[in-house]
């Protein structure tokens, strides 16, 4: 289980995708628990490696804090309505459509090779900037109640909107990811559905997984970066469409 952790700090750093590991993982193993607390369990690990890689990334990407920090307020308070929505809606209606939305991400990317290839940041503002805020409390409501896949459409948003490249992009959906984790976290340990004993082990694994993802995207620079996002989205694909199916 620790182990999955560090794996899923280590993927999530970097380019998302995390949740992917953690999870399954935490459902494998704690078959007996239900599944409100293990979210709540998860949103704690997730916190401690999103933060980790954020303020790694903030030591050597250069990121418009200006603007990223209303987008991060507005996430925040989506991924809290998000997570309220949990016990009152059925994932099921969102398993069909998940598969389908990382397909177009992955069709988008390989269509334009040279997206995120470049950092050409645009200073976005007026109905621009709130419609790019907009998208990011969008995505932020759906990491607060579901969530797969919630990495890939903030780097495709950013890299899109901003024009970021890979690495610029996982720096600011990282950020972004520490609101929306600390903003479903509130929600379930409001209600109780947090084991803290064991979400603080796996913040610590995910934590140590996030330093070495971080320092490898560092290393790699843009071009290894996207390969794994290809790789994560594709993996991604294939988890969610047997989610669905079966």
């Amino acid at each position: 289980m620790l182990g999955a952790a560090f794996l899923a700090g280590f993927v999530d750093s970097i380019v998302g995708g995390g949740g992917l590991i953690q999870v399954p993982a935490l459902l494998a193993a704690y078959p007996d628990i239900a599944p409100q607390p293990l979210l709540g369990t998860n949103k704690l690990g997730s916190i401690c490696g999103t933060s980790s890689a954020s303020l790694r990334y903030s030591r050597f990407v250069r990121l418009p804090w200006r603007s990223l920090l209303p987008a991060a307020a507005g996430a925040f308070a989506a991924a809290l309505l998000g997570a309220s929505l949990v016990g009152a809606l059925s994932a099921a209606v969102f398993r069909p459509l998940v598969p389908i939305m990382l397909a177009l991400v992955l069709g988008y990317v390989l269509l334009h090779q040279n997206l995120g290839v470049s950092h050409a940041p645009r200073r976005l503002e007026g109905g621009r900037q709130l419609l790019a805020w907009t998208g990011i409390a969008v995505i932020g409501l759906y990491d607060g109640f579901f969530g797969p896949g919630t990495g890939s459409f903030l780097m495709l948003l950013f890299m899109r909107a901003y024009g970021y490249d890979f690495l610029h992009a996982s720096a600011a959906a990282r950020f972004i990811n520490v609101a929306t984790n600390a903003g479903a976290l509130l929600y379930f340990a409001a209600h109780g559905d947090v084991h803290w004993a064991l979400g603080l082990g796996l913040g610590f694994c995910n934590a140590s997984g996030s330093v070495v993802g971080t320092r490898t995207a560092r290393r790699h620079g843009v071009g290894f970066v996207r390969i794994l996002f290809i790789a994560v989205v594709v993996a991604l694909i294939a988890k969610t469409t047997w989610n669905a199916l079966r």
